[in-house]
């Protein structure tokens, strides 16, 4: 909750996923420490489980929600958590920190799809089965792509016709920046220096491999582009490739599938060595005498030590390079070949000093530089699901501090109308989607362009607003002077509760829908983040009493409703006659009435 967070400390699921695979760990950021771990492999086929590093057994998991049902008993049992975290591959342009997943962000999640078709659609499948199973909980999006924001234009930009790349929003915006962050932060700690006075090139080398330059703690420039194929020879990724040879394939008869496929599946190490694309079988192959495992460690090491140089040059100078993730942190042949003829840059390897590394959860960093080298060469251990969690906790403190304050914001809902699918298609056509004109407060709601009649026994009130989304039943809110004006006799209820009240004729441009009920005068309420709850000392469906400040009339609201859910941001709602009953003015905040710092509730509703 909101002190758990303050104080710096979460218990977070983190989930992280691929293709073909679900990993989740259990964190707890105040010591760091991993206290669950389970994994499912070969989701889609013959899947297996492996929990706490236990030997792996055979489970049902024809799709990620499927993977994620496996492990979720077991996950339940490291608990209670505060909050559940998603390595998300890519934000896009929104996802520039990390975020609440809602429904709506996690629509705007799975629209990056077309981007990255490999890596979006099973985190998004995770998210909303997780979101399903732990509805209560806050769900956290981490993106990849998040650090490199802070990349310059220059970086950013392909050297396309602009307005093509504009009108399909084609730019460069790397990954691994989660594991770059977390090692250069190590670094910077290790080193005993400033992050923001240290020049870092940090090397992400894993099944996907990339650079980045790092300076100032800040990524200003990264080796993977629009999608992670761009930049080193990966596991089964080509990396950097002139686009002519895709132009070439695919005259050649290739398919567009087909080179997705060779480039993404069948190149890489994989595709040189004729291996499964594991370095540990190259290496043991190559020193054996194959052939065409050297050559693949020749290019491997080739390219990224070409890289290396760039991220220097971009930086004008380095001052520590940064080796991290399966290969980075367990290859002295890597690091070794990687590193050689690089003294001009005053970067000596130890040769020794490097086959001794030997990375634990206690020592994270090993250095393995010449005593006389001006540039530390290092070794770190990353740990991305604790990066996630960290990152969680440090976004749940802040939201928590913006929250300190004892004000509630004020909204005025004015009079509006909730429809049904199939009342939309009676009112504005059939199949009419509706427009939205301009975001709500509450997050996936919104108002909308279209516009509908309320007619009542006595009179009609004209272009009363649509608020979307649709509904499963229509609903009509209006104020006591509405009421009075239609002719009806409302009750005050909570959103949702419509049974028994009175009806209405809705008339829009394509027809007209009479609602045998749905007409309520609007119970004001306060939308609370369970923090908010937390923070006041209430719970959903408390009655309380909200002391209203803001206006030339100091006036205490009675009868006020709470309600809780994780997607809800801190608001009051009153009607229009409430509003002007206390002469609200733009920024009107209230009060909650209580002793002790905390709210006295009324009594609560059920």
């Amino acid at each position: 909750g909101a002190m758990v967070a303050v104080m710096g400390g979460v218990d977070a699921i983190v989930f992280n996923v691929g293709s073909s695979s679900l990993k989740a760990d259990v964190v707890e950021t105040n010591s760091g420490r991993t206290c669950a771990s389970a994994r499912v492999e070969r989701v889609g086929g013959a899947a297996t489980v492996r929990l706490d590093g236990a030997p792996a057994s055979a489970c049902a998991a024809a799709d990620h929600a499927e993977a994620l049902a496996a492990v979720t008993g077991f996950l339940d049992a490291a608990g209670p958590f505060d909050a559940v975290g998603h390595r998300v591959a890519h934000g896009g342009d929104r996802f520039k920190a990390p975020a609440l997943l809602d429904e709506a962000a996690v629509a705007d999640v799975d629209a990056l799809a077309a981007i990255a078709p490999l890596h979006v659609p099973p985190a998004v499948a995770t998210i909303r089965a997780a979101r399903a199973r732990w509805p209560d909980l806050p769900h956290w999006g981490v993106f990849d792509t998040a650090f490199h924001a802070t990349l310059p234009p220059r970086a950013q930009t392909y050297a396309l016709d602009a307005a093509t790349a504009q009108a399909h929003g084609i730019r460069r915006y790397g990954f691994h920046g989660t594991s770059h962050s977390y090692v250069a932060a190590l670094a910077a700690t290790f080193l005993k220096a400033d992050l923001r006075a240290l020049r870092i090139v940090s090397c992400h080398l894993g099944n996907g491999a990339s650079v980045t330059a790092i300076e100032q703690g800040r990524s200003v420039e990264t080796s993977m582009g629009m999608t992670p194929l761009e930049g080193l020879v990966m596991g089964t990724r080509c990396g950097d490739l002139d686009p002519g040879v895709i132009l070439h394939l695919l005259r050649s008869g290739l398919g567009v599938d087909e080179v997705d496929d060779l480039l993404n599946r069948r190149s890489g190490l994989a595709g040189l060595s004729g291996t499964g694309g594991d370095l540990r079988d190259i290496e043991e192959r190559a020193a054996a005498g194959d052939d065409a495992c050297r050559r693949a460690l020749q290019v491997f090491t080739h390219r990224l030590r070409k890289h290396i140089g760039a991220m220097v040059a971009v930086m004008g100078g380095v001052d520590a390079i940064v080796f991290t993730a399966g290969i980075g942190e367990n290859s002295a042949v890597v690091r070794e070949r990687a590193t050689q003829r690089l003294e001009f840059l005053g970067a000596i390897l130890d040769e020794d000093r490097n086959r001794d590394v030997r990375l634990s959860d206690a020592a994270p960093v090993a250095a393995f530089h010449a005593e006389h080298s001006r540039v530390a060469l290092l070794a770190v251990r990353t740990d991305e699901s604790r990066a996630i969690a960290e990152q969680i906790a440090a976004a749940m403190a802040e939201r928590a501090t913006e929250r300190s304050s004892r004000g509630i914001p004020i909204a005025v809902s004015a009079r509006h109308v909730h429809l049904t699918r199939a009342a939309v298609d009676v009112l504005f056509g059939q199949g009419h989607a509706l427009t939205p004109r301009a975001p709500l407060s509450q997050p996936g709601q919104f108002a909308c362009e279209e516009q509908v009649d309320i007619i009542g026994p006595k009179r009609t009130i004209e272009r009363v607003r649509v608020l979307g989304p649709e509904r499963p039943a229509c609903q009509i809110e209006v104020s006591r002077t509405d009421e009075f004006f239609l002719g009806l006799d409302a009750p005050v209820r909570a959103s949702g509760d419509v049974r028994g009240s009175p009806g209405v004729t809705l008339r829009g441009p394509a027809g007209t829908v009479t609602v045998p009920e749905g007409v309520i005068c609007a119970w004001r309420h306060i939308h609370m983040h369970p923090d908010d709850a937390t923070h006041f000392g209430v719970a959903d469906k408390d009655v309380v009493e909200v002391e209203v400040c803001g206006g030339p009339r100091r006036l205490t609201f009675g009868d006020v409703l709470v309600r809780v859910h994780p997607e809800f941001r801190l608001e009051m709602h009153v009607d229009t006659d409430e509003a002007n009953a206390a002469e609200l003015m733009p920024g009107a905040e209230g009060e909650l009435a209580g002793t002790g710092g905390e709210a006295r509730v009324l009594r609560k509703v059920r």
